[in-house]
């Protein structure tokens, strides 16, 4: 009895209790956002940025961000002259509609995310898992054409600190057991028929969810030659999750609003 008691003070609980409880990390890095009162509207933001992912209107003196092309670089922050675009901690940004993702207009807003009530998101998400597939959600990943960045975070949910299995989500090796697809990458010319015959092997229903920004829009390869602007050119998408790459938490918000499309 002793060696187990000396051994949980020496080796205390590690994995955390997103999304029931706030995360207790340092801080990280989310979206971008624009103060539209300090913005003077220069447009060094928009001949910087990467991705092409801020938009410009002089005419309507508007500005604004495309999230689901953002890799979220900083550089806005670092470039401005004003300080107005400046990076934020919220990574809850998945959505159904890729539209959403595209604003015209930022508005900067209290955030409020962290104050949510992860408890009943975490029991929702559990609740939905079991009435849709039973006890459990199998996935399966696929990279259709990455820099494994997005991969590496999808591996992160099945380590110790957040141990994506206690809700419930299994990851298995082929698309016939799968309910779920989560693509990474942009969907390149050698890898557009995988994708499709991955897809029409995974029984139905199934939900498919767009990991990171090249598999949202094509990131920074959109418009070549050799990729896609995005996997919703190949295959239906329920969900697009933004980020280069997201989090393993944005990860699980993305799938806790891909099974709301289930009925």
């Amino acid at each position: 009895m002793f060696k187990i008691i000396k051994k949980l003070i020496k080796y205390p609980r590690v994995t955390q209790n997103y999304p029931k409880y706030p995360l207790q990390s340092i801080p990280f890095i989310g979206k971008p956002e624009i103060d539209l009162e300090k913005c003077t509207r220069c447009g060094e933001c928009v001949k910087r940025c990467p991705a092409n992912a801020i938009v410009l209107d002089k005419e309507a003196n508007d500005i604004g961000i495309n999230y689901d092309e953002c890799v979220f670089c900083s550089l806005c922050e670092e470039v401005c002259p004003v300080g107005a675009a400046q990076m934020t901690s919220q990574f809850e940004l998945a959505q159904k509609d890729r539209n959403n993702l595209r604003k015209s207009t930022i508005i900067i807003e209290e955030r409020s995310s962290l104050d949510q009530s992860y408890e009943l998101v975490s029991s929702e998400l559990e609740f939905k898992i079991k009435k849709t597939f039973g006890r459990s959600l199998h996935i399966r990943e696929v990279d259709s054409g990455s820099c494994n960045g997005c991969d590496s975070e999808i591996n992160a949910m099945s380590n110790p600190f957040n141990d994506i299995e206690r809700l419930g989500i299994n990851f298995v090796a082929s698309p016939r057991h799968a309910d779920m697809l989560l693509v990474t990458g942009t969907a390149t010319r050698n890898m557009q028929r995988a994708l499709v015959k991955t897809y029409n092997a995974t029984p139905d229903p199934k939900l498919v969810v767009a990991v990171g920004a090249c598999a949202c829009s094509g990131g920074i390869f959109q418009n070549t030659y050799a990729t896609s602007n995005g996997i919703d050119c190949i295959v239906p998408v329920d969900v697009y999750i933004p980020g280069c790459p997201p989090r393993p938490q944005a990860i699980i918000y993305g799938i806790l609003k891909a099974l709301d499309r289930v009925k």
